[in-house]
């Protein structure tokens, strides 16, 4: 559709066409050049025809985040488009359904990848998201750990120490990944700054989509369900829900908001912490 202001087109690009990357692009993409991302073809062409019919100027890519050239490509793309106010990269596996090393390359590299492409094309106003996950904030890492999670380069990541003594847990993987995405992102921070853009995570709880529903129907005990109960929240977070926060760090109200993660789990991390019972 033509732009009649003569202004480029302000750019939004979600990373993701599942629940929450949808929501997300229903609530930034009015008037903006939407760009969603996904690397399953048929997944992200249904949701950008069904954006695209309710009125949005939506664009698929397809993009594997766990390839850094394919990440790069989608980059270039969205900076030809125009001004990139907003990127939110919601990509990601989850142990239930996902190997470690799966994990690993979609989770943790993967979010690499989008916060070094991107800063590339990043100008004054772009605002980065990355959705983390509650789960990083159970890490149980040291200070040299987490300080080689935030500076390792990619090519080096999986050899670190904290990475190769995983072995075969994809729980252990997935929350070591989660906490990484937190690292990374404030170690990037100051040179997002340094271009007048921001650059923040949000870590969800259980929030109601196919994703959390694989974790939920793979947890034989109930216990997440059970959590949702014990910390007071009474039912996941909505897809709609995690967008509203999304849309907060990305707005101007949260300018000078960057480095940071947002917790949105209805409670989940306080009850973890402060009121579950401890064994013995």
């Amino acid at each position: 559709m033509h732009n009649r202001t003569g202004d480029p087109r302000a750019v939004v690009v979600v990373t993701g066409a599942g629940g929450m990357g949808s929501a997300v692009a229903r609530r930034l993409g009015s008037g903006t050049t939407l760009i969603l991302a996904d690397h399953a073809r048929e997944r992200l062409d249904q949701v950008v025809a069904e954006l695209s019919a309710e009125g949005y100027a939506a664009q698929g890519v397809p993009t594997d985040v766990s390839d850094r050239a394919s990440v790069e490509r989608l980059a270039r793309t969205a900076a030809e488009q125009g001004r990139i106010t907003a990127v939110v990269h919601t990509a990601g596996v989850a142990a239930a359904t996902a190997s470690v090393r799966g994990i690993l390359d979609v989770d943790l590299l993967g979010t690499v990848y989008v916060i070094e492409a991107f800063e590339k094309v990043a100008v004054r106003g772009t605002s980065l998201v990355c959705v983390a996950s509650l789960a990083g904030h159970m890490a149980s890492l040291d200070d040299e750990d987490e300080t080689a999670l935030a500076t390792a380069s990619a090519e080096e990541l999986l050899g670190l120490k904290a990475v190769t003594a995983l072995g075969d847990d994809a729980t252990a993987a997935y929350i070591l990944a989660k906490r990484a995405n937190h690292v990374r992102v404030q170690a990037a921070a100051l040179a997002w700054n340094r271009l007048g853009a921001r650059i923040n995570t949000i870590s969800p709880g259980v929030v109601a989509t196919a994703m959390a529903k694989a974790e939920a129907d793979a947890d034989a005990g109930g216990h997440m369900l059970a959590m949702l109960d014990a910390c007071g929240a009474g039912r996941p977070g909505t897809p709609g829900e995690i967008a509203d926060a999304v849309a907060f760090l990305t707005g101007p109200e949260a300018r000078y908001i960057t480095g940071s993660d947002l917790l949105v789990d209805g409670g989940q991390a306080a009850w973890i912490r402060r009121h579950r019972r401890r064994p013995g």
